[in-house]
C-alpha cells in the first residue's frame, strides 16, 4: 500500500511538472513582436498583434510577463495598456 501511495505521489508530481510546461511553453513573448510599435511608441495596434495579444491573455501569459522583470516594464507601460485596451481586451489585474 505504501508503495502504491509514493506510486501514485510521483505519478501525480510529473503531470503536474508536465502540465507546468505546456503552458509556459505557450507563454511566448517573440509572439508579441507585432506589438512593438504600438508598445514603444503608442502607434494603433495591427490585428496581428490583438489577436497575438488575445491568444497571449486567454494562457494568463500577461500576468506572467507582468510578473516577469525581464518584461514587466514592458507589459506595464502606458502604452502597452492602451494597446491592450485598444484591442479590446481587459486589463489583467495580477
Amino acid at each position: 500500500m505504501v508503495k502504491w501511495a509514493a506510486a501514485m505521489e510521483m505519478l501525480l508530481l510529473v503531470a503536474t511538472a508536465t502540465a507546468v510546461a505546456v503552458v509556459a511553453a505557450q507563454c511566448n513573448p517573440e509572439q508579441l513582436s507585432a506589438c512593438v510599435s504600438p508598445i514603444f511608441y503608442g502607434t494603433t495596434p495591427s490585428e496581428s498583434c490583438c489577436s497575438n495579444l488575445r491568444a497571449q491573455q486567454k494562457e494568463g501569459c500577461l500576468c506572467q510577463y507582468a510578473k516577469d522583470p525581464t518584461y514587466a516594464s514592458y507589459v506595464n507601460n502606458t502604452n502597452a495598456r492602451k494597446t491592450i485596451a485598444a484591442c479590446g481586451i481587459p486589463i489583467p489585474s495580477c
